[in-house]
C-alpha cells in the first residue's frame, strides 16, 4: 500500500482571541495525519526570524488563516 504524502499546513491567525480555534485547527490537521505549522513555534524576534517564518510559510503545503 503506498503512504500518503503528510502536508505541512501553517495556521495563521491572532493569537490571543483565537486560542480555541487555533487548538482545533492543529488537533484536526494531526488526526488528519499531517503537520501543524504555525507562529506558536517560534519566540518574538526581530527581523531575521521573520524571514525564517517566510521560508516556513513558503515551504508548508496548505496555509490556514483563521479570521
Amino acid at each position: 500500500m503506498k503512504k500518503r504524502k503528510k502536508l505541512q499546513v501553517f495556521i495563521s491567525s491572532t493569537y490571543v482571541d483565537m486560542r480555541k480555534e487555533r487548538q482545533a485547527a492543529v488537533e484536526a490537521i494531526l488526526e488528519a495525519g499531517h503537520i501543524p505549522a504555525g507562529m506558536e513555534l517560534f519566540a518574538a524576534g526581530g527581523e531575521a526570524q521573520l524571514k525564517i517564518i517566510h521560508r516556513w510559510i513558503d515551504d508548508s503545503d496548505v496555509f490556514v488563516l483563521l479570521y
